[in-house]
């Protein structure tokens, strides 16, 4: 009884961190879920790639409301990350097209409860939850202020002109989805396959010719 005393006891320590996280992913994640829930729609009001000086900018306005599981995990202080990809692509006839360019932008929205505001992250590359990596950081005095910078891509670097080949094709291909992948792992279990955690579009635009000579 000792010996069985002792091991339950160094297997609850040891296992607390990991039972407390999936105890906190059911509750913020998984019970609102219980009522059905349709797939957000996503559209895209404005879109447009055009050249500044040497450099090939893309712009895009977003329309999409969050839903309510999402937005009552945000207020129990989970962040919720979103990320915007941009693929530029060289037409070839004889194989499949040639990827020339490829940018992301990660996103990281957080509710602060002690001063009631929310910081918006930005990064090239993936965000850690401690904030090393970011590269910008905006704080918003309401949810809608901080969704409406997520909504809004404005003049967006994704190339140089000098990366694409002046006697080619190209076409753009933009995404965009709340990216569960960077939530710690037993959030991302209870999160998977939830319609209202599925936020993502995509866009393809074909670069017309001239327009950035």
């Amino acid at each position: 009884m000792v010996t069985m005393t002792v091991f339950t006891t160094l297997f609850w320590k040891k296992t607390w961190p990991e039972l407390a996280m999936l105890i906190f992913a059911w509750a913020i994640v998984l019970m609102p879920s219980l009522v059905r829930a349709e797939i957000p729609v996503v559209e895209v009001t404005q879109f447009r790639v055009e050249r500044s000086a040497d450099a090939i900018e893309l712009s895009a306005s977003l329309k999409f409301d969050l839903p309510s599981t999402v937005e009552d995990a945000l207020l129990r202080g989970m962040p919720v990350f979103f990320i915007a990809e941009a693929d530029v692509f060289q037409d070839r006839w004889y194989w499949t097209d040639k990827k020339v360019l490829s940018v992301q932008r990660h996103m990281r929205l957080v509710y602060q409860p002690l001063t009631r505001r929310w910081r918006l992250g930005f990064s090239s590359g993936l965000i850690a939850s401690n904030g090393p990596g970011l590269t910008l950081n905006q704080v918003f005095d309401s949810l809608d202020d901080a969704l409406a910078a997520v909504r809004r891509i404005s003049a967006w670097q994704i190339g140089w002109v000098s990366d694409l080949d002046a006697s080619a094709r190209h076409r753009v291909e933009f995404r965009f989805r709340l990216d569960v992948s960077q939530l710690p792992r037993p959030l991302q279990i209870g999160v998977l396959g939830q319609d209202d955690w599925t936020i993502s579009i995509q866009v393809n635009h074909r670069l017309q010719a001239g327009s950035l000579k």
